[in-house]
C-alpha cells in the first residue's frame, strides 16, 4: 500500500490549508485514516482519525473545532481541512492508513508534508 499527501505549505497564522491522502495498491481494505504531526523536537502526535465503515472521527484536543477530517472510501482518499492555523500547528504531517492486507493488519505511512504556519 502506498500512501501519497499533498497540500502542505506557508501559511499566515489564521488561514487555512487542506492535505490530502490517497491510498493505493491491491487487495487492501482500509480500517481507518488518519494524521499524524511531528514538530523539530517533538514525538510524533495523533491530529485526527476516521473510520472507513461508520466514518467516526477523533480528533486531538488542540485542533477541535479547527480541523476536519474526512474521506471518500470510493476513491481511498482523505482530507484534512486545516482552518484557523497557529504557528504551533507547523510540523510535518503525516499520513497514515491501517489496513487489513492478505488477512494481517497493518500500517502504512506516507512520506509526510511540511505545514508552516507564520505568526
Amino acid at each position: 500500500v502506498q500512501l501519497v499527501e499533498s497540500g502542505g505549505g506557508l501559511v499566515q497564522a489564521g488561514g487555512s490549508l487542506r492535505l490530502s491522502c490517497v491510498a493505493s495498491g491491491s487487495s487492501f481494505t482500509i480500517n481507518t485514516m488518519g494524521w499524524y504531526r511531528q514538530a523539530p523536537g517533538k514525538q510524533r502526535e495523533l491530529v485526527a482519525v476516521i473510520t472507513s465503515r461508520s466514518g467516526f472521527t477523533n480528533y486531538a484536543d488542540s485542533v477541535k473545532g479547527r480541523f476536519t477530517i474526512s474521506r471518500d472510501n470510493a476513491k481511498n482518499t482523505m482530507s484534512l481541512q486545516m482552518n484557523s492555523l497557529k504557528p504551533e500547528d507547523t510540523a510535518v504531517y503525516y499520513c497514515n492508513a491501517n489496513v487489513n492486507e492478505d488477512s494481517v493488519r497493518r500500517d502504512y505511512w506516507g512520506q509526510g508534508t511540511q505545514v508552516t504556519v507564520s505568526s
